[in-house]
């Protein structure tokens, strides 16, 4: 199975264009207010929305990445990227290719404003199993069911080493 969110981050970056956007004319209102000849003093509640949209900036920068998944084969993929600039380069790439008997276990959040797939990978390099952790929060509900459910008929169809 194949998953990926492709066409649902596309409105990643037109987010960040309007963040900014708030952002930069909120700081020029606010220059404004503070070089008029007014006695209006500028307070805590004037810098509120630039605070808001700087925590919005923060949180889309978080979850702002596109999610590829393939189970198709030998192999499971796994493969987190930014979005903003894609187009040109790769970056905050975070991939994660084995084979299936490899898998150990995996663990699915899914909090509504954000999702995230961990998985688990045994080892024989190092005792115990690694740690992987994908965002997945602009995978629509349908394939994250699916990649869940793939996940665990992976799970049950390896055949678990013996000690």
């Amino acid at each position: 199975m194949r998953f990926t969110n492709r066409n649902e981050v596309k409105i990643i970056p037109s987010i960040y264009i309007v963040l900014v956007a708030v952002f930069v004319t909120n700081v020029f209102v606010n220059v404004e207010i503070m070089a008029s000849s007014s006695e209006q003093e500028i307070g805590f509640s004037h810098f509120i929305p630039n605070i808001v949209t700087l925590l919005l900036g923060l949180y889309v920068h978080r979850i702002g990445q596109a999610f590829d998944f393939d189970s198709d084969g030998e192999t499971l993929n796994f493969k987190n990227n930014g979005v903003f600039f894609s187009k040109f380069m790769e970056y905050r790439v975070k991939k994660a290719e084995f084979p299936k008997r490899k898998l150990g276990k995996f663990k699915f959040v899914d909090i509504g404003i954000y999702s995230a797939l961990t998985i688990y990978i045994s080892s024989k390099r190092k005792r115990g199993y690694r740690k992987y952790t994908f965002n997945t929060t602009f995978l629509t509900n349908k394939k994250k069911k699916g990649m869940v459910d793939s996940l665990r008929k992976v799970l049950e169809t390896t055949p678990k080493p013996t000690a």
